[in-house]
């Protein structure tokens, strides 16, 4: 088994030997194949696409259907007039719009209406099933991340916060994407 340490190397470590902080010393550090290049950790920079495709919030929804299925991508950055990344849209919320809507669940007492479930999720659903411009359908604030970031923390944003597109951003601004296929890509190339 491998973790990681903080000079972005790779420690080899075998949880059943009982290691100690004496021993840690001992132990010569080794990279994962996957996820490493000589002795050092990879990191965004190593793995993103630096020519993004990305949208604007005025851009059609046909439109950027045509650009994901066109270029063989997932998601894209949405940005603003001022260059900064506001969104990320991706084929879910495409999906998104194809799908049926929820009518929540309601009981009526006394000719009250109470709603079990919040009404507003309903009225966001309906807002991105007729939405036609990006801004209508995509997500809000994305995560983001810094050139540097190691691939094993990327794997672990994308994984558990069922991220697909991941943009890059040095001092708030864009400079590249990581898609999952990027990181499938290491794998491969290990």
């Amino acid at each position: 088994m491998y973790r990681p340490v903080q000079n972005g190397l790779v420690l080899r470590f075998f949880p059943k030997d009982g290691i100690t902080l004496e021993k840690v010393k001992q132990i010569s550090y080794k990279p994962h194949n996957n996820y490493a290049i000589g002795d050092t950790m990879l990191t965004a920079r190593d793995i993103m696409t630096s020519e993004v495709i990305s949208v604007r919030e005025a851009t059609p929804v046909s439109e950027l259907a045509r650009i994901l299925t066109s270029n063989n991508i997932s998601g894209v950055p949405v940005l603003g007039d001022d260059e900064k990344i506001i969104a990320v849209v991706t084929e879910s919320d495409l999906i998104d719009q194809s799908k049926k809507l929820h009518i929540p669940t309601v009981i009526t007492i006394l000719d009250s209406v109470f709603y079990l479930e919040n009404p507003d999720k309903m009225e966001a659903e309906m807002k991105k099933i007729a939405g036609t411009k990006v801004s209508e359908i995509c997500s809000g604030k994305p995560q983001t991340i810094h050139p540097e970031t190691p691939l094993d923390e990327i794997a672990t944003i994308m994984a558990e916060d069922n991220i697909h597109t991941i943009p890059v951003t040095e001092n708030e601004k864009l400079v590249g994407v990581i898609g999952k296929k990027d990181i499938i890509k290491t794998l491969i190339q290990g």
